[in-house]
């Protein structure tokens, strides 16, 4: 039997954070979930994920400053973004770390971003 792909949720928006784990960890994933960047961030230097779902806008550490940190620390998991933010700025700031895909929330059913989070990972 193939290990479960990894998979860390950094959303402070708890409903949703916990609603995405639900639906990935039926999927077959191991879930891991924090509720800010740097609560994330502990986790990412401690164990490693196969992809990183991010919101941008959190308390303690935002999802712009933990992109930075994981290019600091060299850390190369794919990462999906979700966010409320829709700024063609804020889309292109992401692009510059290599962010793999971008979900505005109030857009997107969880389905759908768990669906696109599994594509990723075959």
């Amino acid at each position: 039997m193939e290990t479960p792909k990894k998979i860390i949720i950094i959303e402070d928006e708890k409903t949703l954070a916990r609603a995405l784990e639900f639906k990935l960890k039926r999927l077959g994933f191991e879930v891991k979930v924090a509720f800010n960047g740097a609560d994330g961030m502990t986790l990412l230097e401690k164990e490693s994920f196969d992809i990183i779902l991010l919101d941008l806008i959190m308390p303690t550490m935002d999802g712009f400053t933990v992109l930075a940190n994981l290019r600091g620390k060299r850390i190369k998991t794919p990462v999906v973004v979700l966010t409320n933010l829709s700024q063609e700025n804020d889309i292109e700031r992401t692009k510059k770390f290599g962010v793999r895909e971008f979900f505005i929330k109030s857009n997107t059913p969880i389905a759908t971003i768990a669906g696109r989070v599994a594509e990723l990972l075959e």
